[in-house]
């Protein structure tokens, strides 16, 4: 793989132990690796200039289900809660089968690209006619970002009490078994990996508490990490109340479901004693914005989890909760929800950025990534604010608050992802229409 120059970068947000923020300079790529980041660096390799740029580590995101991009804006679900969401796109869902899993995952994960995202997490919780993890694994291949797909799951269908119907669900023996075959097949824990796998029961409301409690045993005895949805809203933590006779956060500390090797989704209704108990286990969260917005589930107490100690990444959730796959503007409105629940000053745009990079990589257990340091892995995004959207700022390392929300050039494991704001890697135009052929089938 030849050297890589950025050079002449009008700013450079390293996101390393001080911050550090560099006018003027160059990042060195050699070997997938970041070589040198400083002024004057010279390389007899590619050069790539990135002079009215700003460049940041690539955005991590933690918490996805990229099948779900295959169900935009479906009619019934746009103005429904949690529950009544999921009712409405289960049985659509349950028409899927490998090529809608595959193809959906594509077009998700260009969309991330296209945001800044080099590495993302997927939650992929329901196998309908034949999908494997295995589609998503092989998408993320292709497009080129750095994967951690977990293993999802649900057991519990309408028949037993569980939200998801019986058609959707598995034997729970068949998910445990199937999580071994994956995770011996595909999870790379060296470091630079490509693809680490997790282990992944979908929610307290369609898996038993046996479930969770081996899927917790199976992981650790594996070495990988854990991931469920927790306290979403108010409907899941009133199932709690009523079905566990507990808050969300004790039903996962019952479990085995705290630790550094564990990260659960959204946290909206997270209580004070629940924060306190994810910052003395190192236990992360995905916070995920758009998505508790849309479905009407509230905002999440990042404010007060961060000042508590607990790792919060970012997540773009699934695009049928969303509608978008898009993650520096899920940091944006990470920033002003924060704002809007505590103050002005409760989150800064710098905040919000370290949120995205770094502090991602923190809760997927990745000490590789994250930050544009000598010896981290080239996971870079580079971001032209020389357009309209920065025009007239005065801080153009604010991305945030005056910047684009499309990358220029997005670099992972050194490898280009994105040039000139165009997928590199995949032909997008036809994973497009073949995504719009397979949404218009089901639509029937």
């Amino acid at each position: 793989m030849p050297e890589i120059l950025i050079r002449h970068a009008d700013a450079i947000l390293t996101m390393n132990d001080t911050r550090a923020e560099l006018a003027g300079a160059d990042v060195l790529i050699r070997g997938g690796v970041i070589a040198a980041v400083g002024q004057g660096l010279s390389t007899t390799g590619e050069v790539v200039m990135a002079q009215g740029c700003v460049v940041t580590p690539g955005l991590v995101n933690t918490h996805h289900h990229l099948y779900q991009t295959l169900t935009r804006a479906v009619p019934g679900g746009q103005d429904a809660l949690l529950f009544g969401w999921l009712k409405t796109l289960y049985p659509i869902w349950a028409r899927f089968g490998p090529e809608e899993v595959f193809a959906s995952a594509q077009v998700g994960l260009a969309e991330l690209a296209l945001s800044g995202c080099t590495l993302t997490s997927d939650h992929l919780y329901l196998y309908p006619n034949g999908a494997r993890l295995d589609d998503t694994i092989a998408a993320a291949a292709e497009v080129g970002l750095r994967f951690h797909p977990t293993r999802g799951a649900m057991s519990i269908g309408e028949s037993a009490g569980g939200l998801p119907p019986d058609s959707l669900v598995e034997r729970e023996e068949a998910i445990l078994e199937d999580c071994i075959r994956v995770i011996d097949a595909f999870h790379d824990a060296s470091e630079g990996s490509m693809c680490r796998v997790g282990v992944a029961p979908c929610s307290p409301f369609s898996v038993s508490r046996d479930l969770m409690r081996d899927a917790a045993l199976l992981a650790r005895d594996k070495g990988v990490m854990l991931h469920t949805h927790l306290a979403e809203n108010a409907e899941d933590v009133a199932y709690s109340l009523a079905t566990f006779g507990c808050l969300p956060g004790q039903y996962a500390e019952d479990l085995g479901w705290t630790g550094p090797d564990v990260w659960h989704a959204h946290c909206v209704k997270l209580g004070p004693q629940e924060i306190d108990l994810f910052a003395r286990t190192r236990t992360g969260v995905a916070h995920c914005p758009c998505s508790n917005c849309r479905l009407g589930s509230g905002i999440a107490p990042v404010r007060a989890m961060r000042d508590a100690g607990v790792r919060v990444g970012l997540g773009v959730d699934g695009s049928a909760s969303n509608d978008a796959g898009n993650l520096v503007a899920e940091a944006r409105l990470a920033m002003l929800l924060q704002r809007v629940e505590n103050g002005a000053g409760a989150m800064s745009a710098r905040e919000a950025l370290e949120i995205a990079t770094l502090g991602g990589a923190e809760v997927l257990g990745r000490s590789d990534v994250g930050a544009l340091v000598p010896g981290m892995r080239a996971d870079i995004a580079v971001w032209d604010v020389s357009g309209v959207e920065s025009a007239g700022s005065w801080d153009p390392a604010a991305l945030l608050l005056a910047g684009p929300t499309r990358v220029r050039h997005l670099f992972v494991e050194g490898r280009q992802v994105v040039r000139d704001g165009q997928m590199q890697t995949i032909d997008l135009p036809a994973v497009i229409a073949r995504q719009n052929r397979l949404a218009a089938r089901l639509r029937g």
